[in-house]
């Protein structure tokens, strides 16, 4: 096997691309993390309206993400699983080339403390739902995993997504196609049950409580990439 020099330099031009993205869009997340505290401190005097407008334009922000990442999925999936617009630190968090689901539950339950009863029992019940989900998904994982040979498909993701396309033989295109397929259909579904999870919440919670959620969530992500960033700066200077 060689390398592919043009595929090479797409691969590059695309992680390049999505990296210009994403760091536009961590200054809008900045900038919507703003408004929410402004909102939850002056949600007494803010109409339901305008917050669920605000939740609206929240939701829309992350699915704009979803898109990007989607595409560069199509174009190589193995970089959604060795992201270098994320560092080795906030990948620690990942389940299946990104945030947990059930990672919601935890944040209301640390966020929202005037939930209902009924609020309660629904949030339970999506939870046991999503888990059930979560645990197809990674047998799913599994199973694609056991179909190759040799290296984890962390390992793979590291080769295939630094260095992009190699120059194969016919029956080893096969292969990488199959498990390319797999893999993208793979995260589809988890990122699917990222955002489906994500909106069963917000229909759960009033607008202020939606607000709530969406601070802290905000607040967490933005915290975990201060760290990882203050991390790898120490890292620089030793």
């Amino acid at each position: 096997m060689s390398e592919n020099p043009r595929a090479r330099y797409n691969n590059d031009y695309n992680v390049a691309s999505f990296e210009t993205f994403f760091r536009a869009w961590l200054v809008r997340q900045e900038h919507l993390l703003g408004e929410l505290i402004s909102a939850q401190e002056n949600h007494h005097q803010s109409r339901d309206e305008d917050l669920k407008e605000l939740v609206k334009r929240v939701l829309a922000h992350y699915q704009q993400y979803y898109e990007e990442k989607s595409k560069i999925a199509q174009h190589n999936v193995f970089l959604i699983f060795a992201p270098t617009w994320f560092t080795p630190f906030e990948q620690t968090f990942f389940w299946i080339a990104g945030f947990n689901p059930t990672l919601a539950f935890r944040v209301v339950d640390e966020s929202v403390k005037d939930l209902t009863d009924e609020q309660r029992q629904r949030l339970d019940s999506l939870s046991v739902e999503t888990r059930v989900e979560e645990k197809l998904l990674n047998d799913e994982l599994a199973r694609i995993q056991e179909s190759v040979a040799g290296p984890t498909i962390m390992e793979l993701a590291r080769r295939r997504g630094r260095l992009g396309e190699w120059e194969m033989t016919e029956g080893e295109e096969v292969t990488e196609s199959s498990l390319r397929a797999s893999l993208e259909s793979l995260v589809a579904n988890a990122d699917m049950l990222r955002t489906t999870t994500a909106a069963k919440v917000v229909e759960i919670l009033d607008p202020p409580q939606n607000v709530k959620f969406f601070t802290a969530v905000a607040r967490l992500q933005l915290r975990i990439r201060r760290w990882a960033s203050h991390g790898e700066s120490e890292k620089d200077e030793s």
